[in-house]
């Protein structure tokens, strides 16, 4: 699965940046990790974050000195009993998929890519189309293993060292190098999916699909934010399960490359409404319908397109990734979108979720409502209507994902999440605040 890790080793200084190619840093990545040599880095004092496949999209991960995860990949033990997982944290999900799936066995919660590491996954507590009924990926984590800034190796849990586990689930790599886990999969009777489809004319109907189809483990809508007046939020729903029968014959999509980055002038407003105009119609008004279709098309869409990110340009994108109160979410997201309208500045790509019940980790994005997920090119203008967006965001009783962030300021942050300030108190009293430190956690005080 991988070459051995068993020391600090390869060092190399250039320029980084995380999947949304903004921020970027001048930075040393260093390789290899083992209890042992994470020790000797951390006696240098020098600060660093952990560094995983790179898929964070803002500056969560990026720092002057960061620390490559991925060699320790190794899969240490299954039970196949209860579909325990035993996993080196540089495991990417992709190859969990590859292994398991054709035993029975899917991600219990799993992100809409593959190409995240295990341990990516519980620092984001990422969460995926069915975090209506399952949460996030946190939830199915029965123990993780860390070295905390003194070199020691713990592990901690619900029950053992709870309240480093509750920062660590979401904590965004700011309470330790997460070593191993072990987490529970999801048994499966096949490796293809039921989907039902349904096209919707606005907000109120897609919201509509979500209550209508709400019982269904995996559900989300893309939405067209080219669309004004009353076909604001119109879009097309999507709600699937798994199906009986058996088939365990799963074959991973092969992925288009985008070998270089294209002009800046690419993607335009001619371009983006004429996609979504087609995209939105070549599904029947009105209709739902049903088809079979395979994991990698309904979980992982984007992923057939290698470094889809090049498309934005050379200065990269964001996504605005927010939530709002279920209370809050109708009337909240049109207001954003009109907002969005105004200012002439268009996403590139909109995705809606439904989400369930917040957890109780300190920094867990989710909570019972709805959330919505924007690209935006840098262009001229954009940062002025971000921040735009985040008084609305505020005022509603919401939230920004902080995996997903690169701009937000300290104020947004402390209103989003209560949990905040247990989470520095927490990172001061454990010297975690010196050791472990990235662009995001000195831009938010976290």
């Amino acid at each position: 699965m991988g070459e051995s890790a068993s020391v600090i080793m390869r060092q190399k200084v250039r320029d980084f940046s995380a999947w949304g190619r903004y921020p970027r840093v001048h930075g040393e990545l260093v390789y290899g990790v083992s209890p042992e040599g994470l020790a000797s880095l951390l006696k240098s004092g020098d600060p660093f974050i952990p560094l995983g496949n790179r898929r964070s999209y803002g500056d969560s991960a990026l720092a002057a000195r960061m620390l490559d995860v991925r060699p320790c990949n190794y899969m240490l033990d299954f039970d196949p009993d209860n579909g325990l997982l035993h996993a080196q944290a540089g495991v990417l999900l992709s190859d969990i998929l590859e292994t398991f799936v054709p035993r029975g066995w899917f991600l219990p919660v799993t992100p809409g890519t593959k190409h995240v590491t295990v341990g990516g996954a519980i620092a984001s507590d990422v969460h995926g189309k069915n975090h209506h009924l399952d949460g996030c990926f946190s939830r199915w984590v029965k123990e993780i293993s860390i070295i905390l800034p003194g070199g020691q190796v713990v592990s901690c849990s619900r029950s053992k060292k709870p309240e480093l586990f509750l920062a660590t689930c979401g904590g965004q790599g700011l309470t330790g190098v997460i070593l191993e886990a072990k987490f529970y999969l999801k048994k499966i009777d096949s490796c293809l999916l039921k989907q039902v489809t349904v096209r919707t004319n606005n907000l109120m109907e897609t919201f509509d699909a979500f209550e209508q189809y709400r019982n269904m483990p995996y559900s989300v809508a893309w939405i067209d934010g080219t669309a004004k007046g009353p076909k604001t939020g119109r879009g097309i729903f999507t709600s699937a399960s798994f199906m009986k029968g058996g088939d365990f014959d799963y074959r991973p999509h092969g992925s288009m490359d985008i070998p270089v980055d294209f002009p800046t002038f690419f993607m335009n407003k001619a371009l983006l409404s004429g996609f979504n105009f087609l995209y939105y119609h070549r599904t029947q008004e009105r209709v739902s319908y049903q088809q079979v279709v395979d994991i990698d098309t309904f979980f992982y869409p984007l992923d057939r397109i290698g470094q889809w990110n090049r498309l934005y340009g050379r200065r990269g994108f964001v996504q605005y990734h927010f939530i709002l109160p279920k209370r809050q979410s109708l009337d909240g997201i049109l207001e954003i979108m009109r907002e969005i309208d105004r200012s002439g500045i268009s996403p590139y790509l909109a995705v809606l979720k439904l989400y369930g019940m917040e957890n109780r980790n300190l920094l867990s994005f989710p909570l019972e409502g709805y959330g919505l997920a924007l690209d935006f090119k840098i262009q001229k203008g954009l940062f002025d209507l971000l921040d735009r967006l985040d008084n609305k965001v505020a005022a509603r009783g919401g939230r920004l994902y902080l995996t997903k962030d690169s701009r937000m300021n300290r104020k947004m942050v402390e209103k989003g999440y209560p949990g905040v300030w247990q989470f520095r108190r927490f990172r001061r009293s454990h010297d975690m605040d010196k050791m472990f430190q990235s662009l995001q956690s000195r831009r938010l005080g976290l």
